[in-house]
């Protein structure tokens, strides 16, 4: 690291392959007036309140575009099939789940093609899952950086949300596909479906930020995280519609933050032939907001110990 002057500093980072330099503006850093003809030195201060700390966030914006640009050109390089791979995985498994649960179990699809019905839940399942891996070891993978540089440590997980977003909007092309393919058309409720993706966006973010900050002093989690991914993929209605879940249990399975999630998705994109279970879909947003409001209180709190247990 080397200061050019009192409004920068340049970072630069070496990997295998590429060796990336970038300069990073904030008005924290503070020169120390020369003693006995020393020369300056520079002080970096964290933000000593909690909003000097969202402060800082916008002004390390640019270290935020920086990482999440950086794990994107690296995230399929080296692959044959390079981003093919954000297309493959959510196809084949929809594949599967298409002759498991369409065509051997004979469930219901909603009045839509099963298909579209599973990969309107593949879409927001792949996102949250993506995330949740790429969030647990955020940290960990840049525990250099982090150990020499002060900058609001929430920015090395949203980067890699961002990064799980992106496969997200290019697995999207899918169900466009799909809809051509069955000449299926949406009702006026598609045009709510940012919103449900911004539903999916805080649990998400508070899903991987948990993870994050527990795997930093419990490396344990490491191997915790994979379990929850494959667990909640049986649990959540990724395969099937949670139409299928008897009325006196909806409430219940509607703990499952994902389902809310899952069913918004779904109600949006298939219109008319699907329901929303408006109750269960309210408690799975009070339970995505508690989850979002402890992880960032939960790692507002274990970040100022990052750098000396990472």
């Amino acid at each position: 690291m080397e200061s050019n002057s009192s409004e920068s500093i340049k970072l630069n980072f070496a990997g295998q392959q590429h060796a990336f330099t970038m300069v990073i503006r904030h008005n924290a850093l503070k020169s120390i007036p020369p003693q006995g003809g020393a020369r300056k030195r520079l002080v970096i201060e964290a933000g000593r309140t909690e909003s000097q700390y969202w402060k800082d966030l916008w002004a390390y914006r640019e270290l935020f575009y920086f990482l999440a640009w950086r794990d994107i050109l690296v995230r399929y390089k080296q692959t044959v099939f390079g981003v093919a791979w954000a297309l493959l995985r959510p196809l084949l498994t929809m594949v599967v789940f298409t002759v498991v649960f369409g065509k051997l179990a004979q469930l219901p699809s909603e009045g839509a093609p099963y298909p579209i019905l599973v990969f309107a839940a593949m879409l927001p399942w792949q996102f949250f899952s993506g995330s949740l891996q790429q969030c647990s070891n955020s940290l960990i993978n840049d525990r250099r950086l982090i150990s020499k540089v002060y900058f609001p440590r929430l920015i090395v997980p949203m980067g890699a949300v961002i990064v799980s977003f992106v496969d997200f909007l290019v697995a999207g092309s899918i169900l466009l596909g799909l809809m051509a393919w069955y000449d299926f058309v949406p009702s006026w409720r598609i045009v709510t479906l940012p919103l449900f993706v911004l539903v999916a966006f805080a649990a998400t973010v508070g899903g991987g930020l948990l993870f994050a900050a527990l795997n930093v002093k419990y490396r344990d989690f490491r191997y915790v995280v994979p379990f929850v991914i494959q667990l909640g993929l049986y649990i959540s209605p990724v395969g099937f519609s949670s139409t299928v879940v008897p009325e006196k249990w909806r409430l219940l399975y509607s703990l499952n933050p994902m389902v809310g999630v899952i069913d918004g998705f779904r109600w949006a994109i298939l219109g008319e032939g699907s329901t929303l279970y408006w109750p269960g879909f309210g408690l799975s947003l009070v339970g995505i907001g508690l989850l979002l409001t402890i992880s960032i209180r939960y790692f507002r709190k274990t970040e100022r110990t990052f750098a000396d247990v990472i």
